[in-house]
Parts: structure tokens; sequence; C-alpha cells
């Protein structure tokens, strides 16, 4: 029995559309296609058949951030509650596309907010984180909107958002520098003028 069966295959190893996967061909499909020829591939040989397909849907799922916002991101989640002790959501973890050469970058997001009279659902940090991720980043701007997003969402006293993520940009390519990682932060609101507080979330993190 073949083990090495694609995502999107049957046991049979025929085509097995997504439930509610629309078939009609995607516009990806002959941009891919053509990338593929002029990579010197024959896009008509029997394992790249369906890599067209496969390759569209790939990057539909990696770029569907641009599909979303934050009023359907909120989802009646917000709520109402007295309380002003740091909220810290750590280790989130984020895939991304460097909007430069198309390639990876990934790594973890900590997010902590002041709240302000309102405090979101928690596991909505993590659909925040990859709302914004979901599209063609850079580190820098990635770090800022999910900063400015939480902001939007529940008007704290202050956030913090560090990210510390890994680039195969430069890792497979260019300086080819397998260890190298780098560290963005946007501090907003009293993390940004209390040293103190952005001290505390520093060290929550760490």
């Amino acid at each position: 029995m073949d083990t090495h069966l694609d995502d999107d295959e049957g046991p049979d190893g025929t085509a097995a559309p997504e439930a509610g996967a629309d078939e009609t061909p995607d516009a990806l499909e002959p941009l891919v296609r053509d990338l593929l020829a002029a990579l010197g591939e024959d896009p008509h040989r029997e394992g790249l058949l369906r890599t067209p397909r496969r390759v569209a849907r790939a990057m539909r799922f990696f770029t569907q951030g641009y599909g979303q916002d934050l009023d359907a991101l909120l989802n009646a989640a917000v709520f109402s509650e007295q309380t002003d002790e740091m909220v810290v959501v750590k280790n989130v973890e984020v895939y991304s596309l460097c909007e430069h050469h198309m390639v990876p970058f990934f790594g973890k997001a900590h997010v902590g907010y002041l709240p302000r009279g309102k405090i979101i659902g928690l596991s909505k940090v993590a659909r925040l984180v990859d709302m914004y991720s979901r599209r063609l980043q850079v580190q820098e701007r990635l770090t800022t909107q999910i900063a400015r997003g939480l902001e939007q969402l529940v008007q704290p006293r202050g956030v913090g958002v560090v990210i510390e993520a890994q680039h195969l940009c430069m890792m497979m390519r260019g300086v080819e520098k397998q260890n190298s990682s780098a560290v963005t932060s946007c501090m907003l609101g009293t993390f940004r003028s209390d040293a103190r507080t952005r001290m505390e979330f520093l060290d929550f993190i760490r």
C-alpha cells in the first residue's frame, strides 16, 4: 500500500478534492505550469501533472490573510472585564512568506497587552497573528501590524509584540547563514513609555 499519498489524493491515488472545494481551475494554475516550463521541467510528465493545482491551493492557503479582516476575526470575542494586569500569549507559531523572494520565514510571536476594561479571547490572539502572517510579508511590518491590530480590537493601555524568526531566504540562498535569526519588536502605549512595564513583558517571554 502506498503511504506517500498527497493530501489531495484519496486512498486509491485519485484526486480527493477538499470538502466544498471548487474544481474550477484556479487562475494561478497556468502560471505555475509556465513556471515549471521556464525552469526546464516538463509540466506534462506524470509527477507534475497535478502540481499546478496543488501549488495554487497551497498559495491560496499561505496567503489567506488577504481575505480576512479584524471585524470577522473578532466574532464577538471581546469581553468587558475590570482587570488591569498584563495578559501575555507567548510562543505563538508564525509561518509567513518573505515578500522579496516568496520563500518561508517562520518562528514564534510573543504578544502582551495591558487591558483597559476589555479583554480578548486568547485564541483570537493566535488568529490575529495568523491573519497578518498569512500574507506576503516582511517581519518588521508583520510585528507592527499585529500590535496595531490588537490595539484596535481592545483599546488597551499598552501592547507589546516580539517576533523571533528564521528566514529561508538567508538560509537556503544568498549568504546561506544556517544559524541566523531575526528579532523584531513593537511597543505601544505604556509598553513604550514605561520602562518597568516593558521589562515585565520581556521578563515574561524570556
